[in-house]
């Protein structure tokens, strides 16, 4: 396993809409070992291929909501492959979102509260189910990605660029 650099914007790779997934070999195993190391390495809870600049339709998700004894993430790592939104709630839901590919920035967005979706797992199992609450807005952000989508596009300009140019305030401290 391996970690592997995240892509950030403006990065143009973040724009490509990406390619399903044809067959479940080694390497698409090995990508989704390394996205899972990836993201708790940044650390996230939902990351897609494309960010990893794999323009393939793999998201991996783990929101991590619980603790053990030790205070330590209880790990839920679940994989989605070539996954499918099939329907969404008229009821929204307003989350403050952030992105590991714009680091460091939040800003809340409104997405349906819940979804229904389809998607292969690893060993290539169909699975069809609905997600409320962190999950069906972090699946639907990760969706947006596979679709060349990123969180601020959700934005009014205005909020967009604030977000940008607190993005570019903080690399030109960091540099």
């Amino acid at each position: 396993m391996a970690i592997l650099p995240i892509i950030e914007i403006p990065d143009p790779r973040l724009r490509l809409i990406s390619e399903p997934v044809e067959r479940i070999d080694d390497t698409v195993k090995t990508l989704v070992a390394d996205m899972f190391e990836t993201m708790y390495d940044a650390p996230g809870i939902g990351l897609a291929a494309i960010q990893v600049a794999e323009p393939r339709r793999i998201l991996v998700i783990d929101l991590q909501e619980e603790e053990d004894a030790e205070g330590k993430p209880i790990r839920d790592p679940r994989v989605f492959i070539n996954p499918e939104i099939l329907s969404v709630s008229d009821e929204t839901r307003v989350y403050n979102e952030g992105c590991l590919s714009i680091p460091e920035q939040y800003a809340e967005i409104e997405r349906p509260a819940t979804c229904r979706a389809r998607w292969l797992d690893l060993d290539g199992t169909a699975h069809e189910t609905e997600f409320d609450g962190l999950l069906a807005t972090c699946l639907q952000h990760e969706m947006d990605h596979l679709n060349g989508i990123v969180f601020t596009d959700h934005l009014s300009r205005l909020k967009r660029d604030m977000v940008l140019k607190k993005l570019a305030k903080m690399r030109k401290t960091a540099a």
